[in-house]
């Protein structure tokens, strides 16, 4: 057994498994705060795969959409994403300050659009919400075509003129160089790649490493367990199925992020850096790691060049799916009990809640400030 034992009353071994979004979320802050920490994870390494089995932080468009989500969630979402965009803000300045390669991050706000047939069906969107958004100073703007040509020229459609909408406030982040600055920036940090953790309990935490097969049982102050889809079966948590298509587009201008709003499709178009563009869609009930089908991949592109024509001569880069957790209400969960801690649930909202949960946890914990994101607590 190896043993890792409190060095101070205020420095604390912790053991975290899971290097994905809150993972690595988690291990910054508090080795930040001078705690000692170890992360165990089954990746090779910390880097993407692109193979729908590596951590689902990287398979994300980086929307930070408290708005826009209101079409299908409760308002504590939009507080939490509130939160979490400041956070962001703040997290970034500091990665940009630690890391020869700042991450992006914006908050120029977002766009949905919605082609003239559609309309009913987006203004019934809208008016979700629009209800959901009253206690918020932010509110959807709508855009007449000249307002919108002068935002995002690119904006356009062959069908007709686009409806258009403003979310004011909303940001985007890249969470593939996010992923990596976080990784990269953290003190001291011990990073155990290819160990699968199972059966987290308080104060102790069992692997097993995928070469060797060797297991290992782990004792900690504190034990955190982020696993997400992994945490199966020692959580009720199952895979929502997210696919993105990552296109080189040069010479598409795009600024912000849009949501194209269909009957059928709930379409989300990103501009990332190094004029890549990703289409995706974040919400299909499946646990299938499989690649991406045709339709799918068809479907996706298809829509985007109905508001984007300029992306017909964009160029595929990849096309990736991976699985969000989701627990059987949709909803995250905070469990704290002496010696052990484990979130989970994020489902789509992963990049917009994950600030949030990581600090009413550790506030909760007395391991960090009170978090003022408005929200109530979570169960416990």
């Amino acid at each position: 057994m190896q043993g890792v034992s409190r060095h101070s009353d205020s420095r604390l071994s912790i053991g975290i498994a899971g290097a994905g979004l809150l993972g690595r979320l988690l291990a910054w802050t508090l080795a930040h705060q001078g705690h000692q920490v170890s992360v165990f994870d089954p990746a090779a390494g910390p880097g993407p795969s692109f193979d729908g089995q590596g951590a689902a932080g990287f398979t994300a468009a980086g929307m930070l959409s408290p708005l826009a989500e209101l079409d299908a969630s409760d308002t504590d979402v939009a507080a939490r994403g509130w939160h979490s965009i400041e956070r962001w803000a703040q997290i970034t300045r500091q990665l940009a300050a630690q890391h020869t390669k700042a991450p992006h991050f914006d908050r120029l706000g977002s766009l949905m659009v919605a082609h003239g047939p559609d309309l009913g069906a987006a203004r019934r969107v809208l008016a979700r919400v629009e209800a959901g958004a009253r206690q918020w100073p932010h509110q959807a703007q709508a855009l007449q075509a000249s307002a919108l040509k002068e935002l995002e020229p690119a904006l356009h459609s062959a069908l007709g003129p686009l409806h258009a909408w403003l979310l004011p406030g909303e940001g985007a982040i890249c969470t593939v160089g996010t992923l990596k600055a976080l990784q990269a920036t953290a003190p001291n940090v011990q990073w155990h790649w290819r160990h699968q953790a199972h059966a987290p309990s308080p104060h102790q935490l069992h692997t097993t490493h995928l070469d060797t097969q060797a297991t290992q049982t782990h004792r900690f102050d504190m034990v955190m367990d982020v696993r997400g889809a992994g945490a199966r079966p020692d959580a009720p948590v199952r895979g929502v199925r997210g696919e993105l298509v990552w296109l080189h587009a040069p010479g598409v201008a795009l600024r912000r992020p849009v949501r194209l709003l269909h009957p059928r499709h709930r379409v989300y178009i990103v501009p990332r850096p190094g004029d890549v563009v990703i289409v995706g869609a974040s919400e299909i009930e499946s646990e299938d790691r499989s690649p991406m089908s045709l339709r799918s991949g068809v479907e996706l592109m298809a829509a985007a060049h109905s508001v984007i024509p300029d992306l017909a001569e964009a160029r595929i880069l990849r096309m990736d799916v991976n699985l969000r957790p989701a627990l059987p209400d949709n909803r995250p969960e905070i469990h704290i009990e002496p010696g052990l801690l484990r979130i989970n649930g994020l489902y789509r909202h992963g990049w917009l809640l994950a600030p949030s949960l990581v600090d009413e946890a550790l506030s909760r914990m007395g391991l960090g400030e009170r978090a003022t994101c408005g929200a109530p607590a979570l169960a416990t």
